[in-house]
């Protein structure tokens, strides 16, 4: 796939004036299926454990993302489901979109508060429906297999208190047991299936984060910091699903925040915004064209960022209905699989409430992909000094076409956008996407590798 550098403008595919909101309908569907996979797993009742970094379980089923503190689900069948939210969080977690009885528990407050009407754990745990001898699934943000633990369903990421509590309540006749894979499993887990209103949803946060890039791309000069570099993003206020990233020059390192170094003509700089079902990321340099790229590294637009670019074209032609995570890995390998490029991560996952939720993407995988997946293009090749790496990572849905119908039904504007990213992925990038392929970030694989200017993009010839 030989790939040149066109004069293109970044594209402008419009922002939506409002995000989707989900219908409390959606909410009861997933307790619904909850419950149906509850019993298929021979689990008597959940727990879903929630805190600041991680709530993206509890809140696809309860559209509540505890702030600051931790929270806690209970479920067991027969019951209302109980919530115990701290004090900060409390009336949040009053307005959850399932029935809840949504209780006080001073531990999951801040240090300090006064915690001196804490009720037993173990009581709560009784009051909520959860008994001796029931097998109860603990549900936090991670599970583990075979490779890392004897027994990996009695691993857990979930406070000690918490399981060393059920634990107790179990006894001999029950157990605990990490049921994660009910919802994050690549294929199985119902979070890895999306409706197309959480697709649309999901759309509005890729948009916000693309359009953060294009507004610091339209901005970014040699003599400002970073942090000025990262205020011209004027970053939305949405929840992030990871920390705003900017860094340039020799302290270039992929996950680092942006900081008070003066960027200078010629740096390497890398970045990423990423929001509640979106995250786009780029490398480049702060120069006009390859003259002036670093005299160690004069061929990096040859050498590294063409045939990324080409692997990255390929792996958006060929993803779609079916494929299995082992094609998209092969492609992957193929292009970039030599110790120069030192490929990292997996060239793919899926994307949700969490920027990676799990992955069907892995050597040799058989896992097909399936519609209602939102899934990330995240090829690394991280290189490192002086050629750094190459970045253009955004993410895509796939969508039958009962879904595709849906979707233009209910949803026209963001079926419109991705009609029109389509189109400037196919016309102007050359990369042929395949029909139920929806991209949903406002860069569409755009990629200007000299950042001073923004208008020349990589494409296939």
């Amino acid at each position: 796939m030989p790939v040149e550098l066109i004069d293109a403008k970044l594209p402008d595919f419009g922002v939506p004036a409002a995000r989707p909101d989900l219908d409390r309908s959606i909410y009861s569907a997933r307790l619904d299926a909850l419950m149906k996979a509850r019993r298929a797993a021979s689990i008597d009742s959940l727990v879903i454990y929630a805190d600041r970094e991680h709530s993206a379980n509890l809140a696809w089923l309860t559209g509540f993302d505890p702030r600051f503190e931790e929270a806690l689900l209970i479920i067991a069948p027969g019951n209302i489901p109980t919530l115990l939210a701290g004090p900060e969080n409390l009336g949040r977690a009053q307005k959850s979109e399932i029935e809840v009885d949504a209780r006080l528990y001073p531990p999951f407050g801040l240090l300090g508060q006064d915690r001196s009407q804490t009720p037993d754990l173990e009581e709560v745990f009784a009051s909520a429906g959860i008994e001796p001898g029931h097998r109860i699934g603990v549900l936090g943000w991670k599970y583990y297999g075979m490779s890392e633990a004897k027994r990996p369903e009695t691993w857990f990421e979930t406070p000690a208190f918490i399981i060393d509590t059920l634990r107790g309540i179990a006894g001999e006749q029950g157990k605990v047991v990490n049921a994660n894979a009910l919802l994050m499993d690549a294929s199985t887990g119902l979070r890895a299936i999306n409706e197309v209103a959480q697709i649309a949803q999901f759309e509005f946060g890729a948009v916000m984060c693309s359009e953060a890039l294009k507004a610091l791309f339209r901005s970014i000069r040699p003599g400002m910091s970073e942090f000025e570099a990262a205020q011209s993003m004027r970053l939305v206020g949405l929840p992030h699903s990871c920390h705003t990233m900017l860094s340039t020059g020799s302290r270039l390192v992929g996950l680092d925040s942006p900081s008070g170094k003066i960027i200078e003509r010629g740096d390497p700089l890398t970045t990423a915004v990423g929001y509640w079902g979106g995250l786009s990321s780029r490398i480049g340099w702060v120069v006009e064209d390859a003259s002036e790229l670093p005299s160690n590294a004069p061929d990096w637009l040859e050498r590294l960022a063409m045939p990324y670019f080409a692997c990255a074209a390929e792996w958006y032609s060929t993803i779609g209905i079916g494929v299995t995570g082992g094609s998209l890995d092969a492609i992957a390998r193929k292009h970039l699989g030599t110790p120069f490029f030192n490929l990292i991560l997996n060239p793919g996952h899926l994307i949700h409430i969490d920027e990676w939720m799990n992955t069907p993407v892995y050597p040799n995988s058989k896992e097909t992909l399936k519609s209602g997946q939102a899934i990330q293009c995240d090829i690394i090749p991280a290189a490192g000094a002086p050629y750094y790496g190459a970045n253009i990572e955004d993410g895509i849905a796939l969508l039958d076409e009962r879904g595709r119908a849906e979707l233009r039904d209910k949803h026209p504007d963001v079926a419109g956008r991705i009609d029109a990213r389509r189109a400037f992925m196919t016309d102007t990038l050359g990369i042929a996407l395949k029909p139920e392929v929806m991209p949903l970030s406002n860069l569409a694989a755009a990629y200007p590798p000299f950042l001073l200017a923004p208008d020349r993009l990589m494409a296939l010839r």
